[in-house]
């Protein structure tokens, strides 16, 4: 994995960067390209292991957008960023033609959050690039997603598709050791299989392969707070902490300076009470 994960026990931050105008937590937009390099150094100063830059919202009700719009949005700003550092750049598109120019501008990751269901060149484009790929579970579409979801049992379902989504991977050519796992939290989810997941982490990773966790500022948090988007970080910092402690490798946020603190303590704390066991 990106940053040597596989040498080290400690939980990975990968900072948001949304290119674009309506994402769901404003300070997390970028105008221009230059603001958004800007917002990626800074993460990385700050700590970030990966720079996620997405030009598309996911958030629930958004459109689809073209391929030029998508484009204009994320290139500028992935040349931006690898011009002036080696941070490990991971991209959040569904589109193979947006991910071969991304990875061919110095990309590292295709954040899919179709699982390469979307595009059915994904999977190849990948594979060409030995790119690594993040697979995620969602049911519908962004636009769709939140009408009325429901699982008999959210773990085993999603455990079934993301291993499905395994085998779709490796078909197309994509090496193991490139696969990363995220179980959607958010993406067609009612609160209590949100909970559900987070809980229950560990048979996402059972499955053989490192888990990313993106929970920052997302509804299930102002559900279980009362709180709106701006004030959610504790929310999400205390989510975050159980993510970690039930298995996830990676965590995506908007707040990197406060993500890497609870990384820090939380592993550091962790690591001095096995060695007093």
């Amino acid at each position: 994995m990106t940053s040597n994960k596989k040498n080290t026990s400690r939980t990975l931050v990968m900072a948001i960067v949304n290119c674009n105008n309506d994402s769901f937590f404003a300070p997390s937009r970028a105008a221009t390209a230059e603001i958004a390099v800007e917002k990626a150094l800074l993460a990385e100063k700050e700590g970030a292991d990966i720079i996620d830059v997405g030009g598309e919202s996911t958030r629930p009700g958004a459109p689809y957008i073209d391929e030029k719009e998508e484009r204009e949005r994320v290139m500028p700003v992935i040349r931006g960023i690898r011009r002036r550092t080696g941070v490990p750049i991971s991209v959040d598109t569904r589109k193979a033609v947006i991910a071969a120019a991304a990875l061919e501008a110095g990309a590292n990751i295709i954040n899919d959050i179709s699982a390469l269901e979307d595009d059915r060149d994904m999977g190849r484009v990948c594979a060409k690039y030995h790119a690594e790929v993040i697979l995620m579970h969602k049911k519908g579409s962004p636009k769709t997603m939140q009408h009325e979801p429901f699982y008999h049992d959210v773990v085993t379902e999603v455990a079934f598709y993301l291993k499905d989504a395994v085998k779709r991977a490796l078909d197309a050519g994509i090496v193991e050791e490139n696969i990363i796992l995220d179980p959607g939290i958010g993406f067609g989810k009612r609160l209590e299989d949100n909970t559900a997941l987070i809980r229950h982490l560990a048979a996402i990773r059972a499955l053989g392969y490192p888990v990313l966790a993106g929970l920052s500022r997302k509804t299930f948090i102002g559900e279980l707070t009362g709180r709106d988007v701006p004030d959610r970080l504790a929310g999400t910092l205390a989510a975050n902490a159980a993510a970690i402690m039930a298995g996830a490798d990676i965590i995506r946020v908007h707040d990197v300076k406060e993500s890497v603190d609870l990384v820090k303590v939380l592993n550091g704390v962790v690591a001095e009470t096995a060695g007093n066991v």
